[in-house]
């Protein structure tokens, strides 16, 4: 994991917490008054607020440190103002999963351990990841979970609503409507597209899903094509320049490779995609990329931290076929 320095004390440091997320655990952890109490300056964020605007007018009246009490798709927002500005960020996790703060090292049970930055912080610097000029601290995802985002009730019934998008994903019927390139070839017309800054451990059932460094300046991606369904079959593969034609992609459906750049290129204008939780559209050809190290944060000395990663298990010969696969690949 990230190399630690000693972070000075802030003289000024504002945090925004949005009270909506993860069920009201801003106001359950009293997150505004321990704040306050150590000298931050809280702006809260009310309905129709955007967080980045408030964490960019912070930085302009003299914030030394920004923060975010929240999920992740306030955490990023925040984030992307950190990095722009040149200024140190403290996450407080607050949200519902917390998949950034928990690849930190923070103790999500409890988001108010994590104030302790503002007093005894060690500094770290981390990737970030960037899909056109918008900035994510987790995951770009396109397909199923993108279209559950968009679709009518979405906070209120998670479940249900990417339970009724990922059907037709699954049944073959639908896909996303672009190509991307891997080492191993372009897939054409994938059913799901997931790219994270840095890549997920997939390998130990304990730690599915996790991120071990944040700092290997790699995005990680996963695609996945249906093969057992109706879908067309697409056109023929466009291979690079001394790539083969065993190069291309397995005909199990499943694909996992890194990269320090991934892009998604098609006939439509645009594509859904779920940007850390929030639902954008992305304008196509679109390139995700990561920037080493463009985000410092600052954590508590006193922290959980990152396990060990174990070591990695050898894989089956042969994988299951997507048919097999109970869901979508997602965040």
């Amino acid at each position: 994991m990230c190399r630690a320095s000693d972070a000075p004390t802030p003289h000024r440091a504002v945090l925004v917490m949005n009270p909506r997320s993860g069920g009201g655990k801003v106001e359950k952890f009293r997150l505004r008054e321990r704040a306050e109490l150590l000298g931050a300056q809280v702006l809260q964020v009310g309905p129709g607020d955007d967080p980045a605007a408030l964490a960019r007018g912070a930085a302009a009246d003299g914030a030394d440190v920004l923060g975010a009490a929240g999920g992740d798709g306030t955490v990023s927002s925040v984030a992307a103002v950190a990095a722009e500005t040149g200024l140190p960020l403290v996450v407080l996790p607050a949200g519902t999963r917390n998949h950034f703060a928990r690849d930190l090292g923070l103790d999500t049970r409890d988001p108010s351990s994590a104030l302790q930055a503002l007093r005894d912080g060690e500094k770290i610097l981390v990737d970030l990841g960037f899909v056109g000029d918008r900035a994510f601290v987790n995951t770009v995802s396109f397909g199923a979970y993108a279209d559950a985002l968009l679709s009518p009730g979405y906070r209120e019934a998670k479940a249900r609503a990417l339970a009724s998008a990922a059907g037709p994903y699954l049944a073959g019927r639908q896909w996303v409507d672009a190509r991307v390139d891997t080492p191993g070839g372009t897939i054409e017309r994938p059913e799901i597209v997931l790219i994270s800054n840095n890549p997920y451990h997939l390998t130990t059932p304990r730690y599915l899903g996790r991120r071990f460094a944040l700092d290997a300046g790699v995005l990680g991606g996963i695609a996945v094509r249906h093969v057992d369904g109706p879908v067309p079959p697409p056109p023929p593969a466009r291979l690079r320049p001394g790539w083969s034609e065993s190069a291309a992609p397995p005909d199990d459906g499943l694909v996992v490779w890194s990269a320090p750049r991934i892009t998604l290129d098609g006939a439509p204008a645009d594509l859904a995609a779920g940007v850390d939780g929030e639902a954008v559209r992305v304008h196509l050809p679109v390139t995700c990329e990561i920037r080493p190290e463009a985000l410092s944060v600052v954590l508590p000395r006193d922290r959980p931290g990152t396990p060990p990663e174990p070591q990695l298990l050898r894989l089956p010969a042969q994988r299951p076929r997507l048919g097999a696969v109970s869901g979508p690949v997602g965040r």
